[in-house]
C-alpha cells in the first residue's frame, strides 16, 4: 500500500491536487492511503519552499505547482514498481 501525502495549507491548490490524487488512486485501483499534511513545521520538515507538495511513499515527486492526472498517474505507478521490486529483493 503506497502512502500520499498532500502538503498544503489547505488553499485551492491543495485541494486541487489532493482531488487529482484521489482521481488517480480510485481509477487506478491502487492500495493507497491519502493524507493532508497542513502543520507549517511538518510541510517544511520536507524542505519544500513551495506548496502544494506531493510525497509518495516519502519521496517528494511535486512541488510549488499542480501536477496534471498523468504525471501524478505516472508517480502513483513508478512507486507501486519500486515497492514491488523491494519485495521481490528480500
Amino acid at each position: 500500500m503506497l502512502t500520499i501525502k498532500i502538503l498544503g495549507s489547505g488553499c485551492a491548490n491543495c485541494k486541487r491536487l489532493e482531488q487529482i490524487a484521489r482521481k488517480v488512486v480510485e481509477e487506478t485501483g491502487t492500495q493507497a492511503e491519502v493524507l493532508k499534511v497542513t502543520e507549517y513545521p511538518d510541510i517544511m520538515a520536507y524542505g519544500i519552499t513551495s506548496t502544494p507538495g506531493l510525497v509518495i511513499n516519502e519521496k517528494i515527486v511535486s512541488y510549488g505547482r499542480i501536477p496534471t492526472p498523468a504525471e501524478v498517474n505516472t508517480w502513483v505507478a513508478d512507486a507501486l514498481q519500486s515497492a514491488d521490486s523491494s519485495l521481490t529483493r528480500r
